[in-house]
């Protein structure tokens, strides 16, 4: 079993793009989109996977989380059977100052347009991170930010 904790954050300013290292398309969707079972489908590039996420702990920054990589194959026809609200994204992955931990920074398009929230991944919720000038708000743990909720809410 898996523990993700997380930190996330509005991001108030393009500038990221210009550190990023990587960038990949992501389409997703909820086979189960309840919050005690999220069950995730992701084309992620030409990559298929199957996540299963647990509920957030009270301070909404930890949770349990599986995934598997499956066939791209099957992603796809996965896809046709997930809940109303498919999630496109595009991924940014920009290495941290500290040299330690890297944002993924996820800019939304269709419904959710306009909408970019980053991420980092913690081994500890209190772990200390820099945070780069680009970053806005936090908002771990606010459920509206959940991409489960996105697809059905768009506009956080």
């Amino acid at each position: 079993m898996s523990q993700e904790i997380e930190r996330k954050f509005l991001v108030r300013s393009e500038c990221f793009k210009d550190e990023a290292f990587e960038a990949v398309r992501i389409t997703q969707g909820y086979l189960s989109s309840v919050p005690e079972r999220t069950v995730r489908v992701r084309l992620k590039g030409d990559r298929g996977y199957l996540t299963v996420k647990g509920i957030s702990n009270a301070s909404g920054a930890s949770r349990f989380e599986w995934e598997k990589e499956i066939p791209a194959e099957e992603a796809r026809q996965l896809l046709e059977l997930v809940e109303p609200g498919v999630i496109d994204k595009t991924r940014y992955l920009v290495r941290n100052t500290d040299g330690v931990h890297t944002w993924e920074v996820d800019e939304f398009h269709g419904a959710c347009s306009g909408l970019i929230v980053a991420e980092i991944e913690l081994a500890d919720e209190n772990e200390p991170f820099d945070t780069p000038s680009w970053l806005g708000q936090e908002v771990t743990g606010d459920p509206r930010y959940y991409n489960s909720m996105l697809r059905k809410s768009p506009r956080a």
